[in-house]
């Protein structure tokens, strides 16, 4: 079961992060600490708990399987051969 931590997100640079690493993953681990990383003032990448990642998985594979659910009730089959094509495989 998901738990929302109740510590805030931060935000460090990359090259922080990485200077203390050992710190920042004890904040994400530990504490449920959210760590947002930066290069050169942008946003690039963040730290999050597993509890956060795996809510996250999980969210996506219900939109997918809503998604999925939604396709096969309009009845439209493309052909495989086309999926393909479409795909650029």
């Amino acid at each position: 079961m998901y738990k929302k931590s109740e510590e805030t997100t931060s935000g460090l640079s990359v090259s922080e992060a990485r200077a203390d690493f050992a710190d920042t993953l004890r904040r994400v681990a530990d504490r449920g600490e959210r760590v947002r990383l930066s290069r050169s003032g942008k946003e690039v990448a963040a730290m999050v708990p597993i509890a956060d990642l795996e809510l996250l998985e999980a969210l996506e594979d219900r939109a997918d399987l809503e998604a999925v659910r939604e396709a096969l009730k309009s009845g439209r089959r493309i052909p495989y051969s086309e999926a393909r094509k479409k795909l650029g495989l």
